[in-house]
């Protein structure tokens, strides 16, 4: 098949992209296909008409690869793309929707409220511990722990370093101590539960693609109940959300509350497919190679039987 792999563009992840996709460019030439590398800029629709692929391969991390635009696009041109389609990715990038759409459905996730930046300078919105993230952005891009013993100042600083300065509003959750955990989807089945243990701080941008930063446990030492609720709550989402390809779900788990301390934090529509990413990983401990795993999502976006 000619593939053309969809790369880069202009968000806070796109070195990150650019290394998925590279990864995924050299997998399916060594499996034989023709392959086009597009490192997107504004011309990617007349881009694409040149190219003239079979298939895009969705590299893209973050806006606007991930939250619908790039989607959108393509479904105006009928051409086929691996991972979710425009509705699933507009919902699931933005974690406010993405919460409307799963605690109806059961699925445990720390409440939240969207909160105007400007306020944090005035007061806090919720008890420390609490967390803040920007409600559009993925990779724990923009991530901030508020303590009371933290540096931040209380109320926080209008002149500390943090996502405050970066975006308008932000959501406020409350911390949840304990766990890192994450499980990948892949067509219809979650793969495994991989617990995430930084050398210091917590998982944020740079621990996730920085070699050494973060120890990787696959699977993760966990009770059984805890990894089949994780792995249930992974599947549920991803069928919810209507999300196609593979998914990756984050969770944090407090150990001191069983299988009641596991949260949903947020679902990746778009993972990571560099070296140090948790979907191949996953694939690979349950004998899936990185080339089968890019051959598969393919397969899917195609509607062809693996």
């Amino acid at each position: 098949m000619h593939i053309a792999v969809l790369m880069g563009g202009w968000s806070a992840e796109r070195e990150v992209s650019l290394t998925s996709g590279n990864g995924v460019a050299d997998a399916l030439e060594s499996r034989g296909h023709q392959v086009t590398r597009i490192d997107m800029d504004r011309n990617l629709a007349q881009v694409i008409a040149g190219v003239r692929p079979d298939v895009v391969f969705n590299a893209l991390h973050g806006t606007p690869g991930e939250d619908g635009t790039v989607q959108g696009m393509l479904d105006l041109m009928q051409v086929p793309y691996t991972h979710s389609g425009l509705e699933t990715s507009v919902v699931a990038i933005d974690k406010e929707l993405t919460k409307k759409v799963l605690v109806p459905a059961g699925i445990r996730m720390p409440d939240g409220r969207i909160v105007e930046s400007e306020s944090l300078h005035r007061e806090d919105p919720m008890a420390r511990p609490y967390v803040l993230k920007p409600v559009n952005e993925g990779s724990s891009v923009g991530v901030a722990i508020v303590t009371d013993s933290g540096n931040y100042g209380n109320p926080i600083g209008r002149d500390v370093k943090g996502p405050w300065q970066e975006f308008d509003h932000l959501l406020a959750e409350p911390f949840i101590k304990g766990h890192e955990l994450t499980v990948a989807v892949l067509g219809d089945e979650a793969l495994a539960v991989t617990e995430l243990k930084p050398t210091q701080g917590f998982y944020d941008y740079d621990a996730k693609y920085t070699d050494g930063l973060t120890t990787h446990v696959c699977p993760a030492q966990i009770p059984d109940d805890v990894r089949d609720a994780a792995m249930a709550m992974a599947l549920k989402a991803h069928q919810v959300l209507g999300c196609e390809g593979t998914s990756r779900s984050d969770f944090r788990w407090d150990d001191e509350k069983g299988v009641e301390g596991l949260y949903l934090l947020e679902v990746n529509t778009q993972p990571g497919m560099t070296p140090l990413s948790l979907v191949p990983e996953q694939a690979k401990y349950r004998g899936i190679s990185y080339a089968d795993l890019v051959e598969r999502i393919v397969a899917e976006a195609l509607g062809i039987s693996p």
